[in-house]
């Protein structure tokens, strides 16, 4: 039997450079499912890819094989020090997550929603009352740092400049500009550290605010390392930002495409919990996040070394037909809807699912109730990997008649 040499093994199966229609990638994801569903691309330094929802599944799971200490993104960007929970493993990272599940109860999510929702009927009623607008610039990217603001208990000015910092972030990690990156990291931590600064100056209640919270919880009897509370803090200014402005310019692009779904979610405003579901499941933005094999496996007949880097590609994952039939079809009500990943899965599936449901649920609902029709008004444009979504929609509205 000959010996398959790297060159030989290491192809390039698929391109996640290329430039993206609002269809093109699940096109090409729904190919790769079916002809090669494990694949390997050159861009990024060179990657692994999974499409299929069970290879993603099993290696979510798998955390004593699959490690998120080493690289827990394509491309890997995290060059500025270790930011728990994500780039810990169990049992390490649970001192981490512990604090930060407390935040996402039923009881703390029913306390912020009246913000969420004044916040959302704020910026959804003055696009609304210009008639035309980019949705994504004008309410998706804008809404993010509102609710983080609230959520966070930091001035929404510093809310809003974090999100700034985090988009050119975000755009230099795409453009794999390291130095970019690495300098726009700094300033993140440089904020982490006066939010971490204020709450030592004017403590708040633990209960009140993770980050104090954060600063009183212990693990094995001592409390967290001030240099691990600081990568905490920076880790969560970023996470919920970019993901919640990518899938809402998504689901309201596919709303002013399918007028079908605009009028049903209209007329029946209590299946817009339903429609965020599958929205879910349907737009996914998550494409990069990665794991590390701490030795050699075999995932569909392919040799992954030790060390090589693995895509877990959730936005192709959660259209696979094999679990979710007409998985590019949006379908209210699916039977087995709660066994999509947009979240991830395993140890590290995302803590703050809870309130992105309710962003996404509060937006649907103030933007249909406030119009009567939504439709494009131009070309949107795509984010590139590692997310997928939309970064600019031109739209009309069609404000609902004053009763």
């Amino acid at each position: 039997m000959e010996h398959t040499t790297d060159d030989e093994r290491l192809t390039h199966d698929f391109d996640p450079t290329v430039p993206e229609t609002f269809t093109s990638a699940h096109e090409e994801y729904k190919r790769l499912r079916a002809e090669c569903p494990v694949a390997h691309s050159r861009a990024y330094n060179g990657f692994w890819a999974l499409f299929r929802y069970e290879d993603v599944v099993n290696v979510l799971k798998d955390y004593q094989t699959f490690t998120t200490s080493v690289q827990n993104t394509v491309p890997k960007f995290a060059f500025t020090g270790r930011r728990p929970p994500l780039h810990f493993d169990p049992p390490e990272h649970s001192a981490y997550r512990r604090v930060i599940n407390r935040f996402f109860t039923d009881e703390k999510m029913a306390a912020l929603a009246p913000k969420v929702r004044r916040d959302a009927a704020e910026l959804m009623q003055a696009l609304v009352d210009k008639g035309e607008g980019d949705f994504s610039l004008e309410y998706a990217n804008r809404f993010p740092p509102y609710v983080f603001a609230e959520f966070f208990n930091v001035p929404k000015s510093l809310s809003v400049n974090i999100k700034e910092i985090s988009a050119a972030y975000v755009k230099a990690i795409q453009e794999m500009d390291d130095e970019t990156v690495k300098s726009l990291s700094l300033k993140l931590y440089d904020i982490a550290r006066t939010i971490i600064a204020e709450r030592k100056a004017n403590p708040m209640s633990p209960d009140d605010d993770l980050t104090a919270a954060l600063l009183e919880a212990t693990y094995e009897g001592r409390p967290l390392p001030e240099d691990m509370v600081l990568g905490c803090v920076r880790q969560l200014l970023v996470t919920g930002m970019v993901a919640p402005s990518v899938i809402l310019g998504s689901i309201f692009v596919h709303l002013a495409t399918h007028k079908d779904i605009q009028r049903e979610l209209r007329e029946n405003p209590s299946l817009i919990p339903a429609a965020t579901e599958e929205y879910l499941r349907l737009l996914t933005p998550y494409r990069g996040m990665a794991r590390t094999p701490k030795r050699d496996v075999v995932i569909g007949g392919r040799l992954i070394k030790k060390d090589e880097p693995i895509a877990l590609v959730y936005t192709s994952a959660n259209r696979d037909e094999a679990i979710f039939p007409d998985g590019d079809r949006f379908i209210l009500n699916r039977p087995n809807i709660h066994r999509h990943i947009a979240f991830g899965e395993g140890p590290h599936k995302c803590p703050g699912a809870p309130l992105a449901r309710m962003m996404l649920t509060v937006s649907l609902e103030e933007g249909l109730a406030r119009t009567k029709d939504i439709s494009l008004a131009g070309e949107v444009k795509m984010t590139k990997w590692a997310e997928w979504g939309v970064l600019s929609a031109p739209m009309t509205f069609v404000p609902a008649d004053r009763r």
